[in-house]
C-alpha cells in the first residue's frame, strides 16, 4: 500500500516523469565555455508521476494548521480570519498587468487607491500623512526612527541619539533603534505592567531623541498615564513613536495622534486584513504629524484637482523601498476599511477587548494572573496557578495541539517566566471561545492527574515534540542532509 506520509523522494522510481514538454524549437547551445557555471553532479530530484506530486503537496497542505482550519489564539500576531471578498477583489486580473515604472497618467486608478488609503489611515490614527512604502512592521519602525533622527539633525540637535524603550516592548523596537544608528535606553515597568513614570523622568535629558511605546502594551494593558508620558517626553525635546502592533485593540475608539504620538507604523497585514503567517506578506505604513511630513520617504503620491502624481521631496529620508510598498497588501486593507465603514471599525476594538476579557475571567482560577484589572485585546497569564505539578507553559502549549487548537504565544512578554499570551481576536464566536476555555481548564486538571501526558505532548499530531535546540543547531534542509544525518 502506498502511503503519502513518505517524503516525495521516497516515492521516487527511476524513469518516472510528471511532465511532458514539446521538442524545443531553439538550436542547441554549446555550454563548454561556461564550465564554471555548470554542475559537477546531477541534482538530487525525485522521479515521480504527476499523481505522486499532487498527492504529496495535498498531503502536506492538510498537515498545515491555519486560521481557517482551527482556533488560532496567537497573541501579538493577530492571527484572525480575513474576509475572502478582499482576496477576490485583489485577485482581479486588472491589477496584475501594471508596472511601477509606468508613467503616472497611465496608473491614475492605482495612485488614487494609494492616496485614498493614506487619507483613511490618517483619519484612523489622528496623524497628518502616511506613506505606504515600508514592506513590514519592523521596516516601518526603521523608517519612523529614521524620520525621528532626521528631524533632530535638521534642527542641528545632533546630541539626541537615545531612544527610550520599555522592558515590555516588542523585540523589534530595540533592534530597529540600533539599526537606525541610535542607542537604546530601557526602562522597567511598574507592578501594574505599565510605564513607571519615575523611571521615565530619571532618564529624560537633552540627548533623548524620543520614546517608542505600544499602547496597549504587550501585556494587553492600556497606559492610563499616556498623556502625561507624551508631555514629559515632549517637554524634554523628544518625539513619541507609536508601535502600531496592538492597534487592533483601539481601532475606531482612540487615536494615537490624539494621545500625543508624533510618528507611528501600522502592521497593516495584522490589523487590516491580509492572511499573515510564516513571515509574510506584510506592510508597515508610517504616519507622522504635520511638522514631520517632509521627512516621509520618497516617492510620494500627491493629488491636485483630481489628478494624482508622484513627487520626491528634498528633505525626505530617501527611498526605503524600491517603489510603493506591497501593493496588494494595502489594497486588501482599503477594501477591508471600505467594507466595514467608519462606524463599524470601532466594533473591531470592542469585540477584541470583550473576547480577551471573557477568556481572562474564565481562566484566572486555573492559570496565574500576574496583573489585576481589565485587559485590552489580549490577556497574559504566568503559567498554571498550581505550580506544584512541575508542568511548564511549553507543556500546556504542546498539549493544546492534541485538541486541534493552535498554541498561543508563550514565554512572551519577557516580564514573566511562564508567560502565556492569549489573543482571541474580534472574529471568534463565543462558542469557539467556550470550547477553548474548556480545553484549557481540562489541561490544567490534567497537569494534576496525568502530568506525564503533558510532558510528552503532543500525541496526535503528524510530528511529536521536537527538540528545538537540536533542530536549530543541526538543521536538515535537504533530502541529502536527511540521508546523511548524524545524531550526536
Amino acid at each position: 500500500m502506498v502511503t503519502y506520509d513518505r517524503l516525495i523522494f521516497e516515492l521516487s522510481q527511476p524513469g518516472r516523469s510528471a511532465y511532458s514538454l514539446p521538442k524545443s524549437n531553439f538550436p542547441e547551445y554549446d555550454l563548454q565555455s561556461l564550465q564554471d557555471l555548470m554542475r559537477t553532479e546531477t541534482p538530487c530530484l525525485p522521479e515521480v508521476f504527476e499523481t505522486d506530486v499532487v498527492r504529496h503537496y495535498t498531503n502536506i497542505s492538510q498537515k498545515n494548521f491555519g486560521v481557517e482550519t482551527g482556533f488560532y489564539p496567537l497573541g501579538s500576531c493577530t492571527m484572525k480570519y480575513n474576509p475572502k471578498i478582499n482576496d477576490e477583489i485583489v485577485a482581479n486580473p486588472m491589477f496584475d498587468a501594471i508596472h511601477p515604472l509606468q508613467p503616472a497618467f497611465s496608473i491614475q486608478g492605482v495612485l488614487k487607491l494609494y492616496h485614498e488609503l493614506q487619507m483613511m489611515l490618517s483619519e484612523i490614527s489622528g496623524l497628518a500623512e502616511f506613506t505606504l512604502n515600508p514592506y513590514a512592521g519592523a521596516h516601518g519602525e526603521l523608517t519612523g526612527l529614521m524620520i525621528m533622527k532626521a528631524y533632530h539633525e535638521q534642527r542641528g540637535d545632533y546630541r539626541r541619539k537615545k531612544v527610550i524603550v520599555p522592558d515590555s516592548a516588542h523585540g523589534t523596537n530595540p533592534a530597529s533603534t540600533v539599526v537606525s544608528g541610535m542607542e537604546v535606553v530601557e526602562i522597567r515597568s511598574n507592578m501594574q505592567g505599565r510605564v513607571d513614570l519615575e523611571q521615565l523622568k530619571a532618564v529624560l535629558s537633552d540627548d533623548i531623541a524620543g520614546m517608542m511605546l505600544t499602547n496597549p502594551n504587550t501585556l494587553g494593558m492600556f497606559e492610563p498615564d499616556i498623556c502625561e508620558i507624551t508631555k514629559l517626553v515632549h517637554d524634554a525635546g523628544g518625539l513619541m513613536y507609536y508601535d502600531g502592533a496592538n492597534l487592533n485593540a483601539i481601532l475606531g475608539k482612540v487615536r494615537p495622534g490624539d494621545m500625543g504620538f508624533d510618528i507611528m507604523h501600522i502592521n497593516l497585514h495584522k490589523t487590516f486584513s491580509t492572511p499573515h503567517g510564516g513571515g509574510g506578506p506584510g506592510s508597515g505604513p508610517v504616519g507622522v504629524k504635520q511638522p514631520l511630513v517632509d521627512f516621509l520617504p520618497n516617492p510620494r503620491v500627491k493629488c491636485l484637482d483630481g489628478h494624482y502624481y508622484i513627487q520626491n521631496e528634498k528633505d525626505s529620508i530617501g527611498r526605503i523601498s524600491a517603489f510603493f510598498g506591497n501593493f496588494k497588501v494595502w489594497l486588501r486593507a482599503l477594501v477591508y476599511i471600505r467594507t466595514l465603514g467608519k462606524e463599524n471599525l470601532a466594533c473591531v476594538g470592542e469585540y477584541a477587548t470583550l473576547n480577551a476579557n471573557y477568556v481572562r475571567e474564565a481562566l484566572k482560577g486555573y492559570y496565574e494572573l500576574p496583573i489585576a484589572g481589565f485587559c485590552m485585546h489580549e490577556c497574559v497569564f504566568d503559567g498554571l496557578k498550581d505550580q506544584t505539578t512541575g508542568i511548564k507553559t511549553l507543556d500546556v502549549a504542546k498539549r493544546l495541539l492534541d485538541y486541534r487548537m493552535h498554541a498561543p504565544t508563550i514565554y512572551f512578554p519577557l516580564l514573566f517566566h511562564q508567560a502565556i499570551m492569549i489573543e482571541p481576536t474580534e472574529t471568534e464566536s463565543k462558542q469557539t471561545l467556550d470550547e477553548f476555555i474548556a480545553i484549557m481548564i481540562k489541561i490544567a486538571l490534567e497537569a494534576k492527574s496525568d502530568p506525564e501526558s503533558l510532558r510528552n505532548a503532543p500525541h496526535d499530531t503528524p510530528v511529536g515534540r521536537i527538540d528545538e535546540v537540536f533542530a536549530a543547531r543541526q538543521m536538515i534542509l535537504t533530502y541529502k542532509d536527511y540521508l546523511n544525518q548524524k545524531f550526536d
